[in-house]
This record gives C-alpha cells, structure tokens and sequence, in this order.
C-alpha cells in the first residue's frame, strides 16, 4: 500500500538565512494592519535574538486618525489627525530603536500606470477592506514577479480580510518557490493567490457601502471589536512558523469568532 505524503511548502530559503533584513511591505494600517505592525516588531526583534536578520518594514496608508478610529484601531487620542503609517512606524522605531519606514500614500500604480517608489519587497501583507485594491494588488505582484531581481525579490504575499466577526488569513507565493527534494512530505511550490482562488466570493462580498464610519460605535457595526485583533495575531503566527521551521502544511485559515470556530487551509 502506498504511503500518501503531506502537501508542505517548504519556506524560500531566503527567508531562513537572509544577508540583510527581509524586506516586508506592509498594505493598510487601520484595524487589522495596525495590530499586524505591532506583531512585525515582536516577530523580528525575536528573530533577530535567533541571530537571523529580521525584518524591514514599510507601512502603506494614506488615511488621517479620526476620533472614529480610537479604541478598536491601536491609536491614542493624541495622534488624532495624524497619517496612520506616520503615527504607527514612528511609536515602533521609538520602541524598539528601528528604522523602518512610512509611506502616507496608497499602494497603487500611479498616473502613468508604473508602480509606486519602493513598491519591491520579499514579503508582501495586505490589510485593506476594499476587493477591487486586493485586485489591483494583485496584479501588480504578478507583474513584479515577471522582473524578478536578486534584491527584494517578490515571494509570498499574505493577505488578512474580514467582515464584522468572520475573516480568513490566506498566504500565496509570488511565482513558484523552489522546493527540495523529500521522501517524508510532497512538497508543493505554488500556493495560488487568493484573488485567483477565492476571486468570485470576493466580489460578491464586496458591500455597497463603503462609506468611512463617524464613531466608534458605528464603526463597531462593521468589524466587532477583537476580530481584526484575532486575525493578526493567528496570521502572524503562520509567518512566524514559515521563519521558524521552514516548512508549513497550512497555507492560511478561516475563522469565525462568534463561535470560536477556526478551520485551516492546508497546502494541497
């Protein structure tokens, strides 16, 4: 009888003995992205006490803190009117002595449909509540993908959504991956983008009213208070697991909060 391998995706070797820090672009700093940053930080100073490289982080918003956003989102009353990235990456340098960098502009294409300054990184994280610029995003990978260069070369990109108390955490790889030889697992190279996966059930879920909410409370009708802080920490720990131990058999996750149900993705 033949033995069935597990599906496994062994992590770019890149990621497990980089020469300089991995460089993650990290999309959307509201309620989701902003919990993720602070999970980054403790990620790579606890990498970096593994003798690894870490991380180097550049946050992409162009929103202002509104009083709207105090409590479910990690800003203090005191940097209300401030640009999101601005706030979140100065109070992490400040904390842990980084340099990591802000940008107060979408991660778009511009004008003239080329890709934004510093738009390549290794890893790419994307915490926005809009369909079309997970699309958008998408598509930009894969064409940063067809000019592959040594330096902050494109290879994973994890993507957090969610609606008031559900969300999924689903990771894909920029391209194929190279993956070794292995008599105990069946490695898999390609994990697909959730845009090609799930494409579909991200355009019927896309709401008609996208309108920015103008209080805590109404905010709370949209996103209960600890689902984008659920989200961040399990997806940060399948980050984390990739850097730890090279290999994943789980590609992503769905979750429920209202029952406390969580159902993984495993690589197939």
């Amino acid at each position: 009888m033949e033995t069935v391998k597990t599906a496994v995706h062994f992590t770019d070797n890149y990621l497990i003995s980089p020469t300089n820090p991995i460089e993650v672009n990290l999309i959307g700093a509201g309620g989701t992205g902003s919990k993720v940053l602070t999970a980054l930080m403790e990620m790579s100073h606890s990498l970096t006490e593994l003798e690894h490289a870490g991380l180097q982080v550049r946050l992409w918003d162009d929103d202002i803190i509104t009083e709207a956003n105090l409590g479910r989102q990690r800003f203090a009353p005191s940097e209300t009117g401030l640009y999101k990235s601005v706030a979140l990456i100065n109070r992490v340098n400040r904390f842990m002595g980084t340099n990591w960098k802000a940008e107060n502009q979408k991660f778009e294409r511009n004008a003239f449909g080329g890709l934004p300054e510093n738009a390549r990184a290794t890893i790419y994280i994307t915490c926005v509540d809009n369909v079309q610029a997970r699309f958008n995003i998408a598509e930009m990978l894969k064409s940063m993908s067809k000019r592959r260069a040594n330096r902050d070369e494109p290879k994973y990109w994890l993507d957090f959504g969610n609606s008031q108390q559900i969300g999924q955490v689903i990771l894909s790889t920029i391209g194929e991956i190279k993956q070794p030889n292995s008599e105990k697992y069946e490695p898999v190279a390609i994990l697909p983008m959730v845009t090609d996966e799930f494409g579909e059930l991200l355009k019927q879920s896309e709401k008609t009213d996208d309108t920015p909410s103008c209080s805590l409370a109404e905010a709370l009708e949209k996103q209960d208070l600890y689902i984008n802080a659920t989200l961040a920490q399990m997806g940060c720990s399948l980050l984390w697991s990739m850097f730890r131990y090279g290999m994943t058999e789980n590609r992503g996750f769905f979750l429920n909060l209202k029952n406390f149900q969580s159902q993984p993705l495993k690589v197939v």
